[in-house]
């Protein structure tokens, strides 16, 4: 069902159209959980610390893809929010066979610079080969993670944000039963876990691909696949700008890891249940913001300056509160949680990844409005300001993390991750302020300066 953000109840419409994102995002959380709490469990610390820096890999990869999917959903949605159909149609072509091109790509690439990627993280050498096994088969997934994350966001953009849920759902439950199958059953190891993951990603994707595809206001004719020169630039315009934030924002973790990793194996079986413990705890103020994008471009592209300064003031006291709430849960459950994944590891581990939630976990309302003003930026078609952010964020906690690590150890590292956010929340509620926010949302083709 399409839900149009441009009238009704704003809260009750952001919250219809946001909780199928954050169930959505919570199954998807599941893939990468079940492979951590299954290798842990099952495979031992190497196998444990060699998958969780194939996560960060893996994030970094597919967030070119997922940026570009998201930027394109953004013009939809103005297209949408103007009821121009055509428009609608011919944008869904001209994105689908750029991202489509992108990713393929993208996959020979990481082929080809695998072993870069392996010097670049500092990997131990008694990891290099289960980390390797585990990269040569999920690589694989990054055209079907194109298909589902392409699919959902042009569903979303036009208000449907329930039927990848239920394609998600299914691809998760299979994850699950093939992960126990592979890893617990079958003497795989960890590649049975990234066999589990791909077929999964696989099923998810031509699910929700070839729903796109059946919906008669997003099926694109031969003809809407042929590039549209204003309409292709406007596209790559956002899409590239968006995939470009998103990738920026995952070089910067992935470079915390590689700094992690220096740590020793201990450090980097915390560090990756910790940060699966966050993707979980912070996913739904993350998905709050993506939804709040699709609000934000529908209501740009109907031209409704006061619905959208409404929105915004409803949007940080919902994500405000929520990770309020989250963050005192995760600090005093740090230690329970983190048992679920390192119930066989040393105690090491544990101590230290009680002290990295407990640092940086009491802080997750400095990413939660980061997320809104991303979403805010991307959905006016100002995704510059959207990598300013970006920039300030991971480029401050990898410089801190750097110059202080060596003389203060990991909680230089922990520390460095909410004074990040900080920064980059103050400078983004000073632009909208200097900037005139409301004054750009009444510019209907969304395109005044940043």
């Amino acid at each position: 069902m399409n839900v149009d953000l441009t009238h009704g109840s704003i809260f009750r419409g952001l919250l219809r159209f946001s909780l199928p994102l954050m169930a959505g995002n919570l199954l998807q959380q599941l893939y990468n959980l079940v492979d951590t709490f299954v290798v842990g469990r099952y495979c031992g610390e190497i196998a444990l610390a060699a998958v969780g820096s194939a996560f960060s890999v893996m994030i970094l990869l597919t967030s070119i893809v997922t940026g570009l999917c998201m930027g394109s959903g953004v013009v939809v949605s103005q297209l949408f929010g103007q009821k121009d159909d055509a428009g609608v149609r011919k944008a869904v072509g001209n994105a689908f066979v750029l991202i489509a091109g992108v990713s393929a790509l993208l996959t020979i690439l990481s082929y080809a610079l695998l072993p870069v990627m392996m010097t670049l993280l500092r990997i131990p050498p008694e990891a290099q080969g289960v980390l390797s096994r585990y990269l040569l088969i999920v690589f694989i997934g990054i055209i079907p993670t194109f298909l589902y994350n392409f699919g959902a966001c042009m569903l979303r953009a036009v208000g449907n944000s329930t039927a990848p849920l239920v394609f998600l759902l299914i691809s998760s439950l299979t994850n699950v039963a093939l992960d126990f199958l592979f890893v617990a059953v079958l003497p795989w190891g960890v590649a049975g876990a990234a066999v589990a993951t791909l077929i999964s990603q696989v099923l998810s994707g031509f699910l929700c691909l070839g729903y796109v595809f059946r919906v008669p206001a997003l099926t694109p004719s031969q003809h809407d696949l042929h590039p549209d020169r204003a309409l292709f630039r406007r596209i790559f315009s956002v899409s590239a700008m968006t995939s470009i934030q998103q990738s920026i924002m995952n070089f910067g973790i992935l470079c915390v890891q590689s700094l992690v990793n220096s740590f020793g194996l201990a450090a980097m079986a915390a560090f990756t249940a910790g940060v699966k413990i966050d993707s979980l705890a912070y996913s739904p103020a993350q998905d709050f913001g993506n939804g709040f994008a699709t609000f934000v471009a529908q209501n740009q592209g109907a031209n409704q300056p006061q619905r959208l300064r409404h929105g915004i003031r409803t949007a940080f006291l919902l994500s405000g509160g929520f990770c309020l709430i989250v963050s005192t849960l995760v600090a005093i459950f740090a230690e329970p949680l983190l048992l679920v994944f390192l119930k066989n590891a040393s105690a090491e581990s544990l101590s230290i990844g009680v002290t990295y939630l407990r640092t940086e976990g009491l802080c997750y309302i400095g990413i939660g409005f980061l997320f809104l003003l991303y979403a805010i930026f991307r959905g006016l078609e100002q995704a510059g300001m959207s990598i300013v952010l970006t920039v300030l964020s991971l480029g401050l906690r990898v410089v801190l993390s750097y110059a202080f690590a060596p003389h203060f150890g990991m909680m230089a590292i922990w520390l460095a991750i909410p004074a990040g956010w900080l920064i980059a929340d103050i400078v983004g509620f000073v632009v909208m302020g200097r900037r005139g926010l409301m004054r750009s949302a009444s510019n209907k083709t969304g395109k005044s300066a940043c």
